[in-house]
């Protein structure tokens, strides 16, 4: 009864662990530039006691979807979307440098360049400052331009590069944060061949309709596993009174 406890009770755990992560991906359906989180249950061997043979199945990260989500025109100068593989470069609330695909950029009243969650955006020599302008474009190899207050787009002027980078795979990876960063904990290189597009959000890549598959499939799974416990108790309730009668 014991064993019977024991794999349900580990099944419903992983199953909720597994839910956990699917709802992450659904809750995250609008979020610009977001890579899907993906799981997988993978067997992992029993150490102690016991046959060797013995198994135990646990959800675990895998990584990420790296497929490029749909591209919205929004005509909006400040807003980028990376083209391909890469990222834009951040100062993460840390101080150090982060990597995200997030490119709904503003700036704010003291100048800087910001991402819509706040973070410095990050160029070729630091954070990156806009002085007061008429306008500010964005070149698609990252260079801030603009055309200062009372000047003619005659005299428009670089303030700054946007740093973009394309670690290799297995060398970046994603933070409790939502950031990615190097496993190294170095800064990633620039990258002259990333380029981005101008007026333009990458949207989030997560599948609506896969994941709310995925979140029913669990949703059952977990049931099974429920019933699975109290059918364990209900057997080991009958099997006491039976003991008593003797």
């Amino acid at each position: 009864m014991d064993k019977m406890l024991y794999v349900a009770m580990s099944g419903a755990k992983e199953t909720l662990s597994a839910q956990a992560a699917n709802n992450h991906n659904l809750a995250n359906a609008s979020t610009t530039g977001f890579k899907a989180d993906l799981t997988a249950f993978q067997s992992r061997a029993i150490t102690g006691p016991g046959y060797a043979s013995r198994v135990y199945a646990t959800d675990s990260s895998v990584g990420w979807d790296n497929s490029v989500g749909a591209q919205i025109s929004t005509g909006n100068p400040l807003d980028i979307a990376v083209s391909g593989p890469g990222f834009i470069a951040v100062q993460d609330e840390t101080g150090k440098e982060a990597y995200t695909r997030a490119g709904d950029l503003h700036v704010d009243p003291n100048g800087q360049l910001l991402t819509a969650a706040g973070l410095q955006v990050l160029g070729d020599s630091g954070p990156i400052s806009v002085p007061p302008a008429n306008s500010i474009s964005i070149a698609p190899d990252g260079t801030v331009s603009i055309v200062p207050l009372g000047q003619t787009p005659l005299a428009a002027a670089n303030v700054g590069r946007i740093k973009l980078v394309n670690p290799a795979a297995g060398t970046i990876a994603r933070g409790s944060d939502g950031l990615f960063h190097t496993t190294s904990g170095d800064p990633a290189p620039a990258d002259a061949t990333t380029t981005i597009t101008p007026g333009v959000l990458e949207s989030s890549n997560v599948n609506l309709a896969s994941a709310m598959v995925n979140m029913i499939e669990l949703s059952r799974r977990f049931d099974l596993q429920i019933k699975a416990l109290h059918a364990a108790d209900d057997n080991s309730a009958s099997s006491s009174k039976l003991l008593q009668n003797l």
